[in-house]
């Protein structure tokens, strides 16, 4: 059985196209006409993704994206008409997986649904072929079927980008991703996408994993090419 995504739309036409196409793909779909009312579903059916637009009625797209995260890691796509990127990488630092400008392609739209969720749930076809179930460094674990990571013995909540982001690095430490390559690996295309969403997210991993964010131990940037990954913490 597919997943269940809600689509928080105020605008009909997009509403219909959307949910032409989900079904098509064999999706459960909920929809919403604006903020408030997607929120009360999520809270009631816990769907396995959001696709959130951001200018709506009651409740916008940002604060529906900030009330998800206080209590859920479900995976949030935003839908923008605005064509500032402040705007667009607003909800990527709220903590959105993913946005799309308008107008779109509705194929583009179910390409990146399904991207986000065979990250989060391969089935064994798809699956890359891993040889380890879970990586140890000191103080910091990840555990790479459970999709959780324990620092300093807590679990500490990722959403799907934070976590393929931390682990893409963490299995080859010490070498040197540009944002590019980390695009290409973590979202899955390199070049429709604003670079700078890696930086955003780069600053929200380190806020949840780094002790000092400002003083990273593990996600260090290597200035004017990318990140890398310090298995043993912090060197000089």
């Amino acid at each position: 059985m597919k997943e269940t995504i809600l689509v928080v739309e105020d605008e009909e036409n997009i509403q219909d196209v959307c949910r032409r196409y989900l079904e098509r793909e064999g999706y459960t779909v909920l929809m919403a006409a604006d903020g408030e009312q997607g929120w009360e579903i999520f809270q009631k059916e816990s769907p396995h993704l959001v696709v959130v637009d951001v200018m709506m009625p009651k409740k916008d797209g940002y604060e529906l994206c900030q009330d998800i995260r206080k209590q859920s890691d479900a995976p949030i796509i935003m839908l923008t008409a605005r064509g500032d990127e402040r705007d667009r990488l607003m909800g990527l630092t709220l903590g959105a997986d993913d946005y799309l400008t308008k107008p779109f392609s509705p194929r583009e739209l179910m390409l990146r649904i399904q991207n986000i969720l065979r990250r989060l749930s391969p089935s064994p076809a798809a699956q890359t072929p891993v040889t380890e179930d879970v990586l140890a460094f000191p103080k910091l674990t990840i555990d790479v079927g459970g999709r959780r990571v324990t620092v300093n013995g807590e679990i500490v909540n990722l959403t799907v980008k934070e976590f393929d982001a931390l682990l893409v690095m963490a299995r080859r430490p010490g070498q040197v991703f540009s944002k590019r390559q980390l695009l290409d690996l973590v979202w899955g295309y390199e070049d429709s996408i604003d670079t700078n969403v890696v930086t955003v997210l780069m600053r929200r991993l380190r806020e949840k994993i780094e002790q000092n964010p400002a003083n990273p131990r593990w996600i260090h940037t290597v200035w004017g090419i990318g990140y890398r990954f310090e298995p043993g913490g912090k060197t000089v």
